[in-house]
């Protein structure tokens, strides 16, 4: 006889457990602690840990934050969805629009004095782009000093 395959939950619960563990989600309270910690009850903690069943999607988030997980590997390791999905997902958005707030939340840049001049670089770029002829813009580049020159 063969050992029926885990399910969703029993998967997700096999990712969860061991990274709560060493997020320190352990000894008494720590079932709280994570339910407070992503704003579940503690009885969908309890259930989610068991491999009883998987959490809202909306908690997708807060689990892998308490957990120090990235959101992709909580997702990809518990079964959730397919790597394969999220690097097609990926390639999609580079044809996306982004904001300049999201860029510079993506490369990490969280100081905000770099955060303004990130943004000034951006907006710089943006109106060059808007006045000069695509011929021109290469004779452009370079001339008269930074985005902090001009500030």
């Amino acid at each position: 006889m063969t050992d029926a395959p885990p399910t969703r939950a029993q998967r997700f619960a096999a990712v969860v457990r061991p990274a709560a563990q060493s997020a320190g989600y352990t000894g008494h309270g720590s079932k709280s602690r994570l339910a407070r910690d992503t704003g579940m009850t503690e009885s969908s903690v309890s259930r989610m840990l068991l491999g009883q069943s998987i959490p809202d999607p909306t908690f997708f988030e807060a689990i892998a934050k308490a957990i120090n997980l990235p959101v992709r590997d909580l997702l990809v390791e518990a079964g959730i969805i397919s790597g394969r999905a999220l690097t097609e997902t990926s390639q999609s958005q580079v044809r996306s629009r982004i904001t300049p707030e999201t860029a510079a939340d993506e490369l990490g840049i969280t100081d905000p004095v770099n955060r303004e001049m990130f943004f000034a670089a951006i907006e710089r770029l943006r109106r060059q782009q808007n006045t000069t002829a695509p011929e021109e813009s290469g004779r452009e580049h370079g001339a008269g000093g930074g985005v902090a020159a001009e500030q």
